[in-house]
């Protein structure tokens, strides 16, 4: 099977950063990288030295794994960027954060991007009044996703939305509780993506 099974927490101690997986985990004292911040193995707590090559590679292989794409994807993704106008790095990371998953993820209904890609490929969402079951589907401005009526009692998606406060909603989206939808208002930019990634080292990665 080419998708990652195993333990999530293992890949966040490998990058030696939180790329928020697990949801609620994450912020709470039973994250793996608050508990062993050293990459798992044998080796794990020696002395690391990488190679450009190496930094490279842990840079990408970071964000693959912080938007829960396989490799094939990924480099499509690249592909993508490096074709449209303005900085191929920047391109990836907003083509990244516009799949339907990370968009359900970032409006709230689910606490982690995996949870958001199951809920998207069970049909729970309706994307401009029609039923869209595609996680790699890219939003558009003007865009209105909402909840199925039918899945708004499902109890993790109102968990989700009850947790929000732990994480704001990015300036691109905006999302209405009461009603279970979200619009999608503008692209996003590289201003909303906080998390600490150095996009041209994946550009010099796929470059070689």
């Amino acid at each position: 099977m080419a998708r990652y099974t195993g333990s999530v927490c293992r890949q966040c101690r490998r990058e030696g950063t939180k790329l928020f997986l697990k949801g609620d985990r994450c912020f709470s004292e039973k994250c793996g990288v608050e508990k062993r911040a050293y990459p798992p193995g044998q080796h794990g707590q020696g002395r690391q030295r990488f190679s450009d090559y190496g930094i490279q590679l842990r840079e990408k292989q970071k964000v693959r794994r912080m938007y829960g794409l396989v490799e094939k994807q990924f480099r499509r993704t690249m592909s993508h960027a490096s074709r449209m106008r303005g900085l191929a790095g920047e391109n990836l990371l907003v083509l990244l954060e516009r799949r339907l998953d990370n968009t359900v993820f970032r409006l709230g209904f689910a606490t982690s991007r995996a949870e958001a890609r199951q809920l998207v490929r069970h049909g729970h969402f309706i994307v401009n009044e029609r039923k869209a079951s595609t996680p790699s589907m890219l939003v558009k401005p003007g865009m209105t996703i909402r909840l199925r009526e039918k899945s708004r009692e499902i109890a993790r998606v109102s968990g989700a939305l009850d947790a929000l406060e732990r994480r704001s909603v990015p300036n691109w989206l905006e999302i209405e509780k009461e009603k279970f939808e979200g619009t999608v208002k503008s692209l996003p930019t590289r201003e909303d993506i906080t998390l600490p990634i150095q996009e041209q080292l994946i550009v010099e990665h796929y470059s070689r």
